[in-house]
């Protein structure tokens, strides 16, 4: 099931969530910036625990982000036609025979390869059966183990049901924080497997696409990229098998591919597909040979892999989360400011100052109850949206599939089992890519609506925040960070079990004595209604969990953001008052604890400090 909240987007089909048994990995890749930010993060959250029990959400907010900082992984999608070497590649990177490969195409079932300190082995089921785990003690047995599920010659055309496969390997690359994911290969006979897989990477962070000579690219391969371009915006391109060609012939397969890259798929700039030989990349591992690692191109591609991962993590992930802790301290900044000022004002003039201000929060909160009414209609807009889609979705299939099944029935003297086989062909493929249709549209309008009423909490919570500073005369800068939606998460894959059955009994001996055009009206009318039934199951199959989904989407993000703007609005009011109180009852400690506040002013200002720094470097 899909949902869109902070963390993120998820399809709207039956599946898993991937990361849910995920090992914890360790950050000893993790570079100096990125470890002076953890560092700052968790002071400031040790720091703020320590000033007051008042600040109690405060640091657990800290905490997690920096849980976020230490656990992010990125998800990158291994792509390719079948033969291609994929999983030969997957296993070079892992330095070992881990997974299994095959002459035979193997079944269409994704593994994702995690990081662990113990080679072990999930298999996921669709049909609701508990998962099985192995863990093995060498890559042997984890390839023999793998091998009864996901080979054709053990689990042919999946007849085990198994939904998707989970490798925990101890390789580095899976340590610095990549999910390597092995995808069923495309152009199969199984054309939805296709559709399933494009489905699938717009919740990765990267693909890699390997291609090998015989041939460079198919036509269905050209097809493929060009709607991976359009659907992720990080492709990496590898030209594999290359300890098979000259270095001429290497050289012109390579300015062939780039040019129908850049011809085909509209890609702009310098592309760079790197020549490997996985085979001979994964035997020098084996070997524990650097100069023939280097050598099978495969260096290249890790190094490049690494890189990536590692500009990744700092650039955007450390970088956001950055701006994210800054602006949880400078909320527990301003709330110290207004508890030292509310010290040592006056009594009366702290009064006076308190009911202005609230005054003032009396109208941010109408606006909270407006903000709330109106992703509510939002809400019911969309969910009148997605019924026009389902009804049009419901048009479209019927006149698609009574062409298709009057054309058999025409083409074999009526037969209905041929309509239902012709049916059988298309469904699949039709419903996995319409299905992948109405998630990008609802995600990109589902986004678009929420990022409004985002960047009005924003600014509400900032015009709150700004009131409070201004009543008391304290210095105040406006927010960092809007508080953008993360679209993309832990990836995981869906299997589903499209109903292609029209269940119409062959006709009978009565009808075969009936004049051709009456047998034929009448088998055609069978065919409607029961195509009738079969597009209603398949559409409400994309529609009823799209609508749950939709809902349940608005009503955390209404929620969270209702709770985000009611916090600021207490917190603001809060501090004051709790000191308001406390000098009615004991004035005498006022000035000691007002002196306390500024020194924790100071260290919180230290620790903000380091955190834009590096933010700006980034």
């Amino acid at each position: 099931m899909w949902l869109l909240r902070r963390r993120g987007w998820r399809t709207p089909v039956k599946g898993i969530l991937r990361g849910q048994n995920e090992p914890q990995i360790t950050t000893s890749g993790a570079s100096t910036s990125e470890a002076a930010i953890a560092a700052a993060i968790k002071n400031s959250a040790d720091l703020v625990d320590s000033i007051s029990k008042e600040f109690a959400p405060q640091p657990g907010e800290l905490r997690k982000l920096l849980e976020r900082l230490n656990e992010q992984r990125f998800h990158l999608a291994v792509l390719g036609q079948f033969k291609r070497g994929k999983s030969t590649l997957l296993n070079a990177l892992l330095g070992e025979e881990a997974l299994p490969s095959s002459v035979i195409p193997l079944t269409a079932i994704p593994t994702f390869i995690l990081a662990g300190e113990k080679r072990k082995a999930r298999i996921f089921f669709s049909s609701g059966q508990p998962s099985e785990e192995k863990e093995a003690s060498d890559a042997g047995e984890l390839n023999k183990f793998l091998s009864n599920y996901v080979a054709e010659e053990s689990n042919p055309a999946n007849k085990l049901n198994v939904s998707y496969v989970e490798v925990i390997h101890p390789a580095s690359i899976l340590r610095e924080g990549a999910v390597l994911i092995d995808t069923p290969g495309i152009g199969s006979t199984h054309r939805h497997n296709t559709e399933a897989t494009l489905n699938f990477i717009p919740q990765c962070d990267a693909a890699v696409l390997v291609f090998s000579p015989d041939p460079p690219i198919t036509e269905a391969e050209t097809e493929f990229l060009k709607e991976v371009q359009s659907r992720i915006s990080r492709v990496f391109y590898v030209l594999n098998k290359d300890d098979y060609l000259k270095e001429p012939d290497k050289e012109k397969i390579l300015d062939f591919l780039s040019s129908v890259i850049r011809s085909q798929c509209k890609v702009e700039g310098d592309i760079r597909i790197i020549p490997v030989s996985a085979k001979l990349g994964l035997a020098a591992k084996q070997e524990g040979c650097e100069e023939k690692w280097v050598e099978s191109g495969m260096d290249a591609i890790e190094k490049l892999l690494m890189e990536f991962l590692a500009h990744e993590k700092e650039k955007t992930l450390a970088d956001a989360i950055s701006r994210k802790a800054s602006d949880i301290i400078d909320g527990v900044l301003l709330e110290i400011r207004l508890s030292i000022q509310s010290f040592r004002l006056p009594l009366d003039e702290l009064e006076s100052r308190l009911k202005a201000l609230e005054s003032k929060l009396t109208e941010a909160n109408q606006q909270r109850i407006v903000e709330k009414d109106t992703i509510e209609g939002d809400k019911k807009r969309m969910a009148a949206l997605l019924e026009e889609q389902a009804e049009q979705l419901r048009k479209k299939a019927k006149k698609l599939f009574m062409r298709i099944a009057s054309d058999a029935l025409e083409k074999n003297n009526l037969n209905a089992e041929a309509a239902q086989n012709a049916l059988a062909d298309v469904i699949p493929e039709f419903f996995e890519h319409e299905l992948g249709n109405l998630s990008m549209v609802f995600e990109s309008q589902v986004r678009e609506t929420l990022h409004r009423h985002q960047e009005r909490a924003s600014k509400l919570i900032d015009s709150i925040r700004r009131t409070a500073a201004e009543t008391f005369e304290i210095h105040y800068q406006s927010l960092a960070d809007k508080e953008e939606f993360e679209i993309k998460r832990r990836p995981y894959w869906a299997t589903h079990h499209w109903p292609v059955s029209i269940g119409i009994l062959p006709e009978d001996f009565w009808d075969r004595l009936l004049p051709y055009k009456i047998r034929k009206s009448r088998a055609f009318k069978r065919m409607s209604e029961r195509i009738e039934v079969l597009v209603a199951e398949n559409v409400e199959n994309v529609r009823w969990p799209t609508l749950q989904n939709l809902q349940n989407s608005f009503r955390e993000f209404g929620e969270n953001l209702d709770n985000r703007i009611e916090q600021a609005i207490l917190a603001t009011k809060g501090a004051i008052e709790k000191i308001y109180k406390k000098r009615k009852e004991q004035e005498e400690t006022v000035e000691s604890e007002a002196a306390k506040l500024e020194k924790d002013i100071t260290e919180l200002e230290k620790i903000r400090a380091i955190l834009t720094d590096k933010t700006k470097r980034s």
